[in-house]
């Protein structure tokens, strides 16, 4: 029937250059050059002639030229010179990824040449090659492989030999819990760290707070000899009248001084908000004279200031004026902290104080498993609960109270509690994560 298509195509008239056409169509599909083409295109190609950004594989090297001077690869390289090393990445994790699967399941437990398993991989023609990748040779992927534990690898006369690492998944589920295990205690010991330097930092404030207050106290109550210090506020008219026993005063009269006038009152005197009758004092009587009250005065108003700058430093630095070194107390949740007792299964594990002993032990009942320890509390650990749960104050001034969490600063390692009950109730306070804890139910 073909054939007579033909014909009847050849003898329609002013047709006869479609029906040339479509013979030659024929014609061209079905020659052997055609057919070998084909063939060649299905199989393996060479491995300098394959684009991996665009996944096309090239016959010759003319082809490749056309192809690196296309639009469509051209633009990839430009997506590819943004971030090559990611680019390279990502391809080295997908070959290394597909071949350990292909061995897996090709030779899971066989000890084959490397350059076997290599030519299986790859006669699946859509693979990533290995000049996508960031191994040169097949060697140094083969090497890398036995320094990262996933394959036995052995150098012999005939090649590099490789044997399949199989894991336990049980293995490997364990591996990663210890490594988020490690990880949470590497951070854990960071952050105790920093809140040691953080506290070692407010004890050097507070002592050269305290060193510049006892220096100022020192200064102005020092004494250059035996005599009593003596103050006169009166007038050089009365100074005259308390005898040769008292200290002139700096303003007193002198040789060619005019004499300071006796009704107006002296600005010391004006500033205490004391009567010019009230500015000689008897020396016999028991507060001594004029200037020993006023030196009592001046003590106790450098001492009020020095408690002020104290408290204030103390309240700024965060740390408690009334603190003592025991804090245990019963019906709070502690977590354990002694390494000593990781191997018996109680490292880290929270539980509740039920009785306290000499102040600085106490008997605490493991929540998960119901025992009983006895345990230092140095090597304990307050919990913190969420926001919204009760607390009791463990130390400062608030000691015993309890209170509800209303808010927690991480950066700074504080947490906002409102005090429900003692002589301070209602009230809103900071304090350290070391000085509140949860409150059993």
């Amino acid at each position: 029937r073909g054939r007579q298509a033909r014909q009847l195509i050849w003898l329609e008239p002013g047709a006869s250059g479609l029906a040339h056409g479509l013979s030659s169509m024929g014609k061209d599909f079905n020659t052997p050059k055609a057919i070998a083409n084909r063939i060649k295109a299905k199989g393996l190609q060479k491995l300098r002639w394959y684009c991996q950004l665009c996944a096309k594989q090239c016959r010759d090297e003319n082809g490749f030229k056309c192809h690196q001077m296309s639009d469509g690869h051209r633009r990839q390289m430009d997506v590819f010179g943004m971030n090559p090393n990611k680019v390279v990445g990502e391809y080295s994790e997908q070959f290394e990824e597909e071949f350990l699967t292909h061995f897996k399941r090709a030779h899971p437990f066989s000890r084959v040449l490397a350059k076997n398993v290599y030519n299986e991989y790859i006669a699946d023609r859509h693979h990533v090659h290995m000049n996508s990748t960031c191994w040169l040779t097949l060697t140094d992927f083969v090497k890398h492989l036995g320094r990262e534990g996933k394959c036995k690898v052995d150098e012999t006369e005939k090649g590099w030999y490789m044997t399949l690492i199989m894991k336990d998944p049980m293995q490997e589920i364990d591996e990663e819990k210890k490594l988020k295990r490690s990880v949470a205690e590497k951070e854990e010991e960071e952050r105790h760290q920093t809140e040691i330097n953080i506290q070692v930092d407010r004890a050097r404030k507070m002592a050269r707070i305290e060193g510049a207050v006892g220096a100022g106290l020192g200064e102005a109550l020092v004494k250059t000899d035996d005599t009593p210090i003596v103050l006169s506020l009166a007038p050089s008219g009365l100074q005259q009248e308390q005898g040769p026993g008292t200290a002139a005063p700096s303003g007193s009269n002198r040789p060619g001084l005019p004499p300071r006038p006796t009704s107006r009152p002296t600005a010391a005197s004006a500033a205490f908000g004391e009567d010019d009758d009230e500015g000689v004092a008897d020396p016999s009587g028991p507060g001594g004279p004029r200037g020993g009250k006023l030196g009592a005065m001046m003590r106790q108003e450098l001492e009020a200031k020095a408690k002020r700058v104290a408290s204030e430093a103390a309240l700024h630095t965060g740390a408690g004026i009334q603190r003592s070194a025991a804090w245990l107390a019963p019906g709070i949740v502690v977590k354990v902290m002694s390494k000593d007792l990781q191997e018996h299964g109680y490292y880290k594990k929270k539980g509740v104080v039920e009785r306290v002993l000499d102040r600085y032990v106490g008997e605490v009942c493991m929540l998960d498993s119901g025992d009983v320890l006895r345990v230092d509390q140095a090597q304990l650990e307050t919990v913190i609960p969420q926001p919204g749960g009760a607390v009791l104050l463990l130390n400062g001034p608030h000691k015993g109270c309890r209170g509800t969490l209303e808010e927690i600063d991480t950066a700074k390692f504080k947490a906002l509690v409102r005090v429900s009950d003692g002589p301070s109730k209602g009230s809103e306070v900071w304090s350290d994560y070391e000085t509140i804890s949860k409150l059993d139910k």
